[in-house]
């Protein structure tokens, strides 16, 4: 799709690019006849991960926000508890960890300077550690006892979109690879899985075709001052990421938040002046998400009380969100750990639009570069 196209920016390209970056980093890594993913650089025997007690997730920026949406992967997965931090923040806290535990280090570069540093604090403190990221033979990778690249291809705009989706996809790997390992998870469920991994591509496309009409509504808002992403569970970070996306690249003040907190301080600001993006899908097979989406429902009536503007994300066919959104984007039904891959992509097209329509450089935002090499 990216092929057949000409593109102004390397970021919208690159977005474009995110189909064929998600099958060169699933496909080779998943067997659907037997329900096995094989991650063979990852040179921790099966023994010691059976036996990993707990898991540390450190990253920076839009990895960071990959490595939030892993922890629920994982949790639900493999059964064992995840912590996440800021690699900035990871040696001020002193983090208590140690051997059982394996650290997980997320890097687009590999060369991040303050991620670099956590993962030598990690292997001091005798923790194992596994590297995510996108550049072949980098530090992280060489200095780990595992790694997983994303095959996401050159990433040339600072901002990240494709690695970032790889980096979940990477995730959502491990965590089933993990599953396996400590037998958490049938081979009825890995093959589910895997066939829905194997589905997102096609899905992600879908998305991208119906770009203009984002683009639409990009022109609706692109003047606006201040915006705030609200999600629950594992669609916070995408919240996030949505945020971070539009103060990257379109300098306009945008904040990511969890749903439910919005009641809690938030609430004071909404009204028809800060347009509210309100991740709302549900996956229709899993209690746990039907139940978060009539929260969602609820808050959406409150917020349209208020008198606030709402942009939707919803999954294909829901006929109940489109009555309280002022605007919807629908997105294709998958099961609720993989959706975040599938609803940032309407949100990094908002995100370059509403850059590219207020006469920015879009893929050298000010006062940013692609590897932060310097702590």
């Amino acid at each position: 799709m990216a092929d057949a196209r000409k593109f102004p920016h390397h970021l919208i390209r690159e977005i474009f690019e995110q189909p064929e970056a998600l099958r060169r980093t699933i496909d080779a890594r998943v067997s659907l006849a037997d329900g096995l993913v094989r991650l063979d650089d990852i040179h921790i025997s099966r023994e010691e991960l059976r036996a990993v007690r707990r898991i540390n997730i450190v990253a920076s920026g839009t990895s960071r926000h990959a490595g939030m949406t892993g922890q629920f992967m994982m949790q639900e997965l493999a059964a064992v508890p995840v912590d996440v931090d800021y690699a900035s923040e990871f040696e001020n806290r002193d983090p208590m960890i140690g051997r059982g535990e394996l650290s997980i280090f997320i890097t687009q570069s590999g060369e991040t300077a303050d991620t670099n540093a956590a993962q030598h604090e990690a292997r001091q403190k005798g923790s194992r550690t596994i590297a995510i990221t996108n550049v072949e033979g980098s530090t992280i990778a060489r200095e780990a006892d595992g790694f997983i690249y994303t095959h996401a291809g050159p990433e040339i705009s600072i901002a990240s979109t494709k690695a970032f989706t790889a980096q979940m996809a990477c995730l959502f790997l491990f965590a089933l690879y993990l599953g396996e390992i400590k037998e958490k998870v049938s081979t009825a469920l890995a093959q589910h899985y895997i066939a829905e991994l194997l589905a997102l591509p096609r899905k992600t496309e879908t998305i991208l075709a119906a770009a203009d009409r984002v683009e639409r509504l990009a022109e609706l808002y692109y003047r606006v001052d201040d915006f705030m992403f609200l999600g629950r569970a594992i669609h916070y970070p995408v919240a996030m990421d949505g945020a971070l996306k539009l103060k990257e690249v379109s300098y306009i003040h945008a904040e990511g938040y969890p749903t439910g907190e919005a009641k809690h301080g938030p609430n004071a600001l909404i009204d028809f002046r800060l347009p509210l993006v309100v991740i709302a899908t549900r996956d229709s097979k899993d209690a746990g998400s039907v139940m978060r989406y009539e929260k969602n429902v609820g808050n959406m009536e409150g917020f349209k009380k208020q008198g606030a503007t709402v942009i939707a994300l919803a999954t294909e066919g829901d006929a109940i969100v489109p009555k309280l959104a002022d605007h919807t984007i629908f997105i294709p039904e998958a099961p609720e750990l993989l959706s975040p891959i599938l609803e940032i992509v309407p949100l990094q097209l908002f995100a370059y639009y509403a850059a590219a329509k207020r006469g920015l450089d879009v893929d050298r935002p000010r006062n940013l570069v692609k590897a932060v090499t310097l702590e």
